[in-house]
């Protein structure tokens, strides 16, 4: 993985709840063994028409949106099967980080990211920032005023800023074992060779036959 510690690029808003793995990337493309290609078939379903022409009317496929790398999008995103090809699907495309707000419904908190998701996005190196939700219908309501507006990602921060002619900024919360993650591009098997000299070790110094 590579370290993220900033990222600056265009916010596409994405309006809608409760995005599912299978609207992210459809089942019938699963079947490869290798972890490439995804990217071309993400949102396949919204992306383009029944008849393969591209859908103008989807909010990626709008020329203002086209280059963006940081989506928007509302709570409950990534939720269904607990398919990790979601991930590489969106990083894929480009998309370096998804924002989405949290919501409380009848006294219970509703969170931005299905937990599955959650996980596989740190684990793969893409960022997902919760902020309330109307922190999220601001930027919304930004994006919409000024198509192609761009922000930036600080990790170390914590922080999102909208590049408006008065800078707007958010504060996120971010769990420190995944910020250590990001920052310091490691992915399982990185965590576990920061390990690697103490690993030696313990084997040179056990017989493998008594396990």
């Amino acid at each position: 993985m590579k370290p993220f510690r900033t990222h600056r690029g265009v916010l596409a808003p994405l309006d809608r709840a409760n995005v599912d793995t299978d609207q992210i990337i459809p089942k019938q493309f699963l079947k490869s063994i290798h972890r490439t290609g995804f990217g071309e078939n993400l949102f396949f379903d919204w992306r383009y028409l029944p008849d393969g022409r591209t859908n103008p009317d989807f909010v990626l496929n709008r020329p203002a949106f086209r280059r963006a790398t940081i989506l928007v999008a509302k709570n409950n995103f990534g939720c269904g099967s607990s398919r990790e090809h979601a991930v590489w699907a969106i990083q894929q495309y480009g998309i370096q980080a998804v924002i989405a707000p949290w919501i409380e419904r009848e006294g219970v908190r509703v969170p931005a990211f299905a937990d599955i998701f959650r996980g596989n996005a740190a684990k793969n190196g893409l960022l997902t920032v919760e902020l309330s939700s109307p922190e999220v219908e601001e930027i919304f309501s930004m994006v919409n005023r000024f198509p192609g507006l761009e922000a930036t990602i600080h990790i170390e921060e914590q922080r999102v800023y909208l590049h408006l002619a008065e800078e707007i900024s958010f504060h996120f919360e971010l769990d420190p074992a995944v910020k250590n993650r990001l920052v310091h591009g490691l992915d399982d098997i990185g965590i576990t060779l920061k390990e690697e000299k103490a690993i030696s070790q313990f084997e040179a110094q056990h017989d493998p036959q008594i396990y």
